[in-house]
């Protein structure tokens, strides 16, 4: 496991667009798909990083709390299923199903998206507003595997509720810290 923060993409970046799978239903899913949502969360995650594992739950109850809202929620993997097999499509389908995901899991099999977004870790989030445009990069909450605060999903929560209701959100954003992205042999961003 090697400890990865994100890259901090530049806010005001444009989300770049995306066709991909959904691993529950098969049906293709793109920045189309949330046309008239006021907001847009993409989040990079996986099955087996336990960073992930430790807020999954936090992950879940997002879906749950903001699936009536005018949020739209994306979750995409993008890890090298072969030398991960935890992170293949069809382990992601029952870990949607048992977490009872609200939003679409994707599988990005040739990590272009993950290059597009400058995704570096799982779990590693990305929210823009009405025009995509980048409001928030950065961290769910200060919670950890290793350390003993809470997952609340504070900082995160905090910035769609922002967005949601058209105000400024918080200068400060602090970089989400996860398990490297698995990338194919030669195919690691440069």
């Amino acid at each position: 496991m090697a400890l990865t923060a994100s890259t901090m993409l530049p806010l005001g970046t444009k989300a770049p667009d995306f066709h991909l799978p959904e691993v529950v239903s098969g049906k293709t899913i793109s920045l189309s798909t949330f046309a008239g949502k006021k907001a847009l969360l993409v989040m990079f995650i996986c099955r087996h990083c336990p960073f992930v594992k430790h807020i999954q739950a936090e992950l879940a109850l997002l879906g749950t709390d903001y699936g009536t809202s005018d949020l739209g929620m994306i979750a995409i993997s993008a890890n090298d299923a072969k030398n991960h097999p935890d992170d293949a499509p069809e382990s992601l389908q029952v870990m949607s199903t048992e977490l009872g995901f609200k939003f679409p899991l994707c599988y990005d099999e040739t990590q272009e998206v993950a290059k597009a977004y400058t995704a570096a870790c799982t779990p590693d989030f990305f929210l823009f507003d009405s025009d995509r445009q980048l409001v928030y990069r950065g961290q769910l909450d200060d919670s950890r595997p290793s350390n003993d605060k809470p997952v609340t999903g504070a900082d995160l929560r905090a910035a769609i509720e922002a967005v949601l209701g058209s105000k400024p959100l918080i200068s400060e954003q602090k970089p989400s810290i996860g398990c490297n992205i698995k990338w194919k042999p030669g195919n690691e961003p440069r």
